[in-house]
C-alpha cells in the first residue's frame, strides 16, 4: 500500500495492480493536482481500507481487472460505499463497458496514452467544480426525477426537483442561480415547452442551460424544444448514461466559458477587482441614482505609497503580491453593493453607496491602518517583509458628473501625498 498525506486536500483512492501504472498515476495526482492519494493493489486491500476510511474519499480511480477480482468486482465494492468512481482500464469489450456503466460510475476511461491521465485530472476538477453547480430536474414522473437526480449526484451536482411547471418556476424564483434545468415535455397544466418560454423571459441561454426530455421518440418535439429556447433535447429511454453525462458537462462548461469571458472583460486579471471600463459603466448608473437622490455616494481614490520603490527593490513579482494584498484588503473592507476597481498601476477607486456620513472617514482611515499594520511577506529565494502604506482621497460631493467626482477624489489624494503620505484627506466634515 502506498500512502501520502496532505493537509486540507481531497483524498483520492487509486486501485491498480500494475506497480508502474500505480506509481505514475499517484505521482501525477499528487504533483499536478495536489491530491492526497492512497494507492492499493487488490480488492482485499481495498475492502480492508474502506472499512475504516469509507467516508473520507472524494473519488476513486479503479482498474477493472485485479488479481483477486478479474470481473470488475472492485467497481461494485467502491460504488456501493458511495464513493464516485472512475474506471481506468485497458479493456474495451462491450460487455465490460455495459457492466461498468450499470454501476453508475463517474466515467470509463481507457488506458491509452498520457492524454488519458490528463482527461482523468480534468474529470476530478469537474467533480470539484460541480459542487457549486445547481441543477433542477422537472418531471411529473417520480421515477424519472429520482433516476436523473441519482445520476447528477454521482457527478456531485447540487440537485433540486419539481413535479410540475408551476413548481419549477417557484423553485427558480427561490434559486435564481440554478445553472441547468432538465424538463420533461408531457406534464399536466404546463408542458415543457411552456415552461421553457417562461424561463427564457428571465434567464438567457448564456445564464441558464435548459435541456428538454421526452419519453416518446418524436423528433418534432426536439425541434420544438430548441425553437422555444432549449439548449438541447434527448429521448429518455434511448440516451445512455455516458451520453447523458457528456451532454450535461458540455452545457455546464459552455456556461462557465461565457462567465469567464464576461469576467475578463470587466475585471482586472491580477487583482480580480473590477477594471476601469466596468467602473465607469456601472458607476455611471450609481451616479445617476445619486443625482436623483435615490442613494448617496462616496468616491475614494487610493494609491500605494512609494510603489515604484517596491518594484525596484524587490522585483515586479513582489510588486504584484503587494497589489493583490492591497486589493484584497480593500475588497474585504467594502460591501458587495460598493464598486471596488483598479484603475491602473497602483491606483484604486471605490464608489460606496449609502455610507453614513459619520462613518466615512472612520472606514477609510481604518482601511489605511489595516494596510499599514500588515506588511506583505514575499519569498524570492529569500524571505522579505515589505511594509505597505496607502494615501487616500475621499469626496462625498457629487460635482457635475462621475468623472469630476473622481477627479476631486484624486485631488484630495494628491493632498494626502503632499502632506506626508500614509494618510487620508476627505471633504466629508463628519
Amino acid at each position: 500500500m502506498f500512502k501520502e498525506r496532505g493537509k486540507n486536500v481531497k483524498k483520492i483512492l487509486v486501485v491498480e495492480d500494475n506497480r508502474m501504472m500505480g506509481v505514475l498515476v499517484s505521482k501525477r495526482l499528487q504533483q499536478e493536482a495536489l491530491y492526497d492519494v492512497t494507492w492499493v493493489q487488490t480488492l482485499e486491500e481495498t475492502v480492508q481500507l474502506l472499512q475504516t476510511e469509507k467516508d473520507d474519499f472524494f473519488a476513486a480511480l479503479l482498474d477493472y481487472n485485479l488479481p483477486d477480482a478479474v470481473n470488475g468486482e472492485i467497481v461494485k465494492e467502491v460504488v456501493d460505499r458511495g464513493i464516485p468512481a472512475i474506471v481506468f482500464s485497458g479493456l474495451m469489450d462491450e460487455e465490460v463497458r455495459e457492466h461498468v456503466w450499470s454501476h453508475k460510475v463517474v466515467d470509463y476511461v481507457l488506458k491509452e496514452d498520457a492524454q488519458s491521465l490528463n482527461y482523468i485530472l480534468s474529470l476530478l476538477k469537474k467533480l470539484e467544480r460541480n459542487k457549486q453547480v445547481k441543477t433542477l430536474v422537472v418531471d411529473d414522473s417520480k421515477f424519472f426525477v429520482r433516476f436523473f437526480v441519482n445520476l447528477l449526484k454521482v457527478h456531485h451536482y447540487q440537485t433540486l426537483t419539481a413535479n410540475s411547471g408551476e413548481e419549477a418556476l417557484a423553485v427558480l424564483a427561490e434559486h435564481p442561480d440554478v445553472k441547468l434545468v432538465l424538463t420533461d415535455y408531457f406534464m399536466p397544466q404546463m408542458d415543457g415547452l411552456q415552461l421553457i418560454q417562461k424561463i427564457r423571459q428571465k434567464h438567457s441561454r448564456e445564464e441558464m442551460a435548459v435541456i428538454g426530455m421526452s419519453s416518446k421518440d418524436e423528433q418534432i418535439i426536439g425541434a420544438r424544444f430548441i425553437k422555444n429556447g432549449a439548449n438541447d433535447f434527448f429521448i429518455k429511454q434511448s440516451t445512455t448514461t455516458e451520453e447523458f453525462y457528456s451532454r450535461i458537462a458540455q452545457h455546464v462548461e459552455h456556461l462557465e466559458y461565457i462567465r469567464l469571458i464576461r469576467e475578463s472583460a470587466i475585471k482586472d486579471f491580477l487583482t480580480g477587482l473590477y477594471n476601469r471600463r466596468y467602473f465607469y459603466d456601472a458607476g455611471g448608473g450609481l451616479y445617476a441614482n445619486a443625482k436623483r437622490d435615490n442613494v448617496s455616494l462616496v468616491c475614494a481614490m487610493l494609491d500605494i505609497d512609494f510603489f515604484k520603490k517596491v518594484n525596484d527593490t524587490y522585483g515586479h513579482d513582489a510588486g504584484d503580491e503587494v497589489l493583490k494584498h492591497v486589493a484584497s484588503s480593500i475588497q474585504k473592507r467594502m460591501r458587495k453593493t460598493d464598486i471596488v476597481a483598479r484603475l491602473g498601476g497602483e491606483e484604486f477607486c471605490v464608489l460606496a453607496v449609502n455610507m453614513q456620513d459619520e462613518a466615512v472617514n472612520m472606514i477609510f482611515d481604518g482601511l489605511r491602518e489595516v494596510i499599514a499594520s500588515s506588511p506583505v511577506i514575499v519569498n524570492n529565494g529569500e524571505e522579505y517583509s515589505i511594509p505597505v502604506t496607502l494615501s487616500i482621497g475621499v469626496t462625498t460631493s457629487l460635482h457635475g458628473n462621475l468623472d469630476e467626482m473622481v477627479k476631486k477624489a484624486d485631488t484630495l489624494l494628491y493632498e494626502a501625498k503632499e502632506g506626508g503620505r500614509n494618510k487620508i484627506v476627505s471633504d466629508c466634515k463628519s
